[in-house]
């Protein structure tokens, strides 16, 4: 098993208490999980944090930057990630009020995500006409319909 980076470890020390912490690999960085929440991810020795339209505005004010990288076409993508304050990256307790905004916008990005996808309960679920539950029935009333238009 390979080991984990030193500053992938300091970040998951960061965040360890808000909830249990994980590291994966991925695209040459590091996706960090809280509770099996993707909250974060490091490039190239950055931690970014997940925003959204609501946390946003707190990152800019503290002279965050965002994640951004160049497509082969070399038009530039940016993401709801942006960096963490310097400060918060000295302590767990310094990087709490972060770690929480940015847990709270993927929580809202998985909600919204998990509402457009996530099959609907039996009690909302739409019922199939009657001719599709009942075919002997549909077509008894049928032929009724057209015996009346005789």
């Amino acid at each position: 098993m390979p080991s984990v980076p030193p500053f992938v470890s300091h970040c998951l020390e960061l965040l360890a208490p808000l909830g249990t912490v994980r590291a994966r690999r991925m695209f040459g960085g590091h996706g960090l999980y809280i509770d099996d929440v993707f909250v974060a991810l490091i490039a190239d020795e950055r931690l970014y944090m997940k925003t959204d339209d609501t946390s946003r505005a707190a990152f800019e004010r503290a002279g965050c930057e965002p994640f951004a990288y160049s497509r082969r076409d070399r038009a530039a993508v940016t993401l709801s990630y942006w960096t963490a304050p310097d400060e918060a990256l000295e302590s767990p307790r310094a990087m709490q009020p972060w770690a929480r905004l940015s847990l709270a916008a993927a929580l809202r990005a998985n909600a919204g995500n998990r509402s457009a996808t996530t099959p609907r309960s039996a009690a909302t679920a739409r019922k199939p006409s009657a001719d599709k539950r009942r075919p002997a029935a549909a077509k008894a009333a049928k032929a009724r319909g057209a015996k009346a238009r005789d």
